[in-house]
């Protein structure tokens, strides 16, 4: 008897904890009406409880779904009334008016929303609440933010809640508890910890917490400037890798046949509508293999530009070689009729190629450096193409004759080479390249008629700056004007990078006509 009354009296005390935890109705009264200090106030204390009444009547609040008559406060759902303390469904009465949230309480629910989120065990929910109460910690929540900190199990999460604890401290009374806080921060990558520190930095009138403020500020801004210049690099690289694939293409029609085509900005259009053509055809018909929609893409695309390549040589460019001038003019009138023509088919409207779910999301190197998995993709694609492309001149029989043909059509055809023949392979391979650079594309921007427009300059200057007929001169001076554009676009904006980009190439052009690399042996001199 004894034990069981001990069991009794627990099971009572803890009825009593739980229910002296949950959501009451002066505390739900208190959210909606009253002045908004009023209710802000109620809302960080209901926080701290972080029961599921709480939670669900911050969520239906957050969206108009609470309603107020009188004393009485309900929850609206499907067009019933319930209770939010107790959970009891009831009618809701005509004299129901909606709760009024301006823009300040709006935030602060927001705020509460997030915190909330600090329990949730998904790690990914988890780590999204955190990086929001970055920018909006304050003591209020310390409660909240050190209950979460003390059940958080993931070592880089706790240390991300332990640089939030600091931010909250910041606004601290206690002069210690903000000093402490102000050195912790110093520790942080973050930007959001660099407008904290300044918002603060301003407020602050002690004189060694501001000391202390502005040693962490400038320990923060350094470990940001590194992620600026790492990541200026990334990107350059990036369009670097984005320009080496249009200028492949370029590299094999205009530096080893001599031919200057300017519809090659087209096929690439054309490579990234096919993208675009495969993914509809796989959201119709094989829903659920969505993912692997752009693994067909690839050799269609390249297919839809090599077969329209090979289309135009033959009809038109073969009777062009060497008339430079009236080759460029011919192609030029090929380039508006293919956008015109996809303007027919597909609209003038941009369309949208969706990535798959494993090209989504990124790597988080630095606070404030992310790697898209879509980006790195394209730099390892462009990679793959450019040595798939080496070896097949190099190394293969077609790529033999294409450089004997080009370097001496006269006596390749004297050795037995349909030059011919030879002509329309390496103008299809050229254009195809194009294609698979249309497809890359298609994965960091929509696909419009005018897409290829944006890029035939740039890679006509990348292959006359790496040197005509050169693919490694094609690789650096793709690689060097991507990460060069991305550096001077941080100094001197988009517009003045493009200037000091083209001027720098009509300089280097002048002093070295022949390019990074030039070509060697017999062909050079003729």
């Amino acid at each position: 008897m004894p034990s069981r009354l001990i069991r009794l009296t627990v099971l009572a005390f803890l009825c009593v904890a739980s229910y002296a935890q949950a959501l009451t109705p002066g505390e739900a009264k208190a959210m909606v009406s009253g002045e908004s200090d009023a209710r802000i106030e109620a809302m960080n204390k209901a926080v701290t409880q972080a029961d599921d009444a709480t939670a669900a009547f911050l969520q239906a609040l957050s969206q108009d779904a609470v309603k107020v008559a009188g004393e009485q406060i309900y929850i609206v759902r499907d067009g019933q009334g319930v209770d939010p303390v107790t959970g009891m469904a009831s009618s809701l009465p005509a004299n129901a008016e909606e709760v009024m949230l301006n823009n300040r309480l709006r935030g602060e629910l927001d705020s509460a929303l997030a915190a909330l989120k600090l329990f949730s065990k998904d790690d990914k929910v988890r780590s999204a609440a955190i990086l929001q109460m970055q920018s909006d910690a304050d003591d209020s929540k310390l409660p909240l933010i050190e209950r979460a900190l003390a059940t958080e199990t993931n070592p880089e999460l706790k240390n991300q809640l332990a640089l939030v604890r600091a931010a909250a401290l910041l606004s601290s009374p206690d002069q210690a508890r903000r000093l402490q806080a102000a050195r912790l921060l110093g520790s942080s990558k973050q930007a959001s910890t660099k407008t904290v520190l300044l918002a603060r930095l301003n407020q602050e009138s002690d004189a060694e917490v501001k000391a202390a403020l502005g040693a962490s500020l400038r320990e923060v801004e350094s470990a940001l400037a590194w992620g600026d210049r790492l990541g200026a690099v990334f990107s350059g690289i990036s369009l670097g890798s984005i320009l080496l694939l249009v200028a492949l293409g370029l590299a094999i029609t205009y530096g080893l046949m001599g031919v200057i085509n300017m519809a090659h900005g087209e096929l690439m259009m054309v490579g990234a509508y096919a993208t675009y053509v495969v993914q509809g055809l796989f959201q119709k018909y094989l829903p659920s293999a969505f993912d692997w929609y752009l693994l067909a893409s690839v050799p269609v695309a390249f297919l839809a530009s090599a077969l329209l390549g090979a289309a135009l040589e033959r009809s038109v460019i073969r009777f062009l070689y060497g008339r430079p001038l009236e080759t460029l003019l011919a192609t030029w009138g090929i380039s508006l009729v293919l956008m015109q023509g996809v303007r027919t088919v597909f609209g003038a409207q941009n369309v949208g190629v969706e990535n798959p779910s494993w090209m989504s999301g990124g790597v988080q190197v630095l606070g404030n450096l992310s790697l898209p998995y879509n980006r790195l993709v394209i730099i390892g694609f462009a990679v793959f193409v450019l040595l798939a492309v080496g070896w097949l001149i190099g190394r293969t029989r077609l790529g033999l004759f294409v450089r004997g043909v080009t370097q001496n059509r006269a006596i390749a055809s004297c050795m037995g080479v349909n030059t011919a023949r030879i002509d329309t392979y390496a103008f299809a391979l050229g254009s195809g390249i194009a294609g698979l650079a249309g497809c890359a594309l298609s994965q960091v921007g929509n696909v419009g008629p005018d897409l290829g427009q944006g890029y035939i300059v740039d890679s006509f200057m990348v292959v006359v700056l790496g040197g005509v007929g050169q693919l490694a001169g094609t690789v650096y001076a793709a690689l060097g004007l991507g990460v060069l554009n991305k550096f001077l676009e941080g100094w001197a904006g988009a517009v003045l990078a493009k200037i000091a980009v083209l001027v720098f190439i009509i300089i280097f052009i002048q002093k070295r006509p022949q390019g990074i690399f030039a070509m060697k042996g017999r062909s050079a001199e003729a």
